[in-house]
């Protein structure tokens, strides 16, 4: 009988750094048994609504997620079947007709701003990661991604930021931290804690002979 995969969720606000996290323990693990699940891809389809009611969404908010369909994924994967991982088009802010293939392995790291937030979830999870990074440095973050990589406005990120982004993080992101297993301060740049992780998650492996 095949061992029942691991699952590890990584949660934490916009720009604190869980990427970078989740990366590391990625490559760390590469050439095992691994898969990365991002919660992004998992935005509600949205193609019964208006596209002006569309550009209104609130992709911070709880409700923006299928967490349906994710759990259901994870579920498939953790009884070792194949998924099909939806594909969101943020140009069109609803999901798109393409999806990616992917096949169960030993190792499910979860990611997301809110993956901690829903119960059904959490109750999936081995371990649970909270990336704990400062809010100026979250902002500073932020505002080079989305300038660089998303060709925003300096004044259209701080007004999101402002109106959006900080309130929904207060209330919804924030709170979760105390769900974690393990905070992890500063992110990426936490070499110490992601080699603990690192540590910690080889030894469940080897528990469950997987290593």
């Amino acid at each position: 009988m095949k061992q029942k995969p691991i699952v590890i969720g990584i949660a934490g606000g916009s720009g604190s750094g869980k990427t970078s996290v989740t990366k590391a323990i990625y490559e760390h693990f590469q050439g095992h048994s691994i898969l990365m699940i991002e919660q992004d891809y998992y935005y509600k389809d949205q193609s019964h609504l208006p596209l002006e009611e569309r550009l209104k969404t609130n992709y911070d908010h709880p409700l923006a997620f299928d967490n349906d369909l994710l759990i259901n994924h994870i579920n498939q994967l953790l009884n070792h079947k194949a998924v099909e991982k939806p594909v969101y088009d943020y140009k069109m802010h609803t999901r798109s007709q393409q999806t990616i293939p992917v096949e169960p392995k030993e190792v499910i790291i979860l990611e997301g701003i809110l993956v901690l937030e829903d119960e059904r979830l959490r109750n999936l999870m081995d371990m649970k990661l909270y990336v704990d990074t400062d809010a100026d440095l979250r902002i500073i973050r932020r505002l080079l991604r989305d300038i660089k990589e998303r060709g925003r406005s300096i004044d259209s990120v701080i007004e999101q930021y402002v109106s959006v982004v900080r309130p929904m993080h207060n209330q919804f992101i924030e709170p979760t931290k105390r769900y974690a297993d393990v905070i992890i301060p500063e992110g990426g740049h936490n070499h110490v804690a992601i080699d603990l992780m690192v540590t910690k998650i080889q030894t469940i492996l080897e528990q469950k002979s997987f290593l």
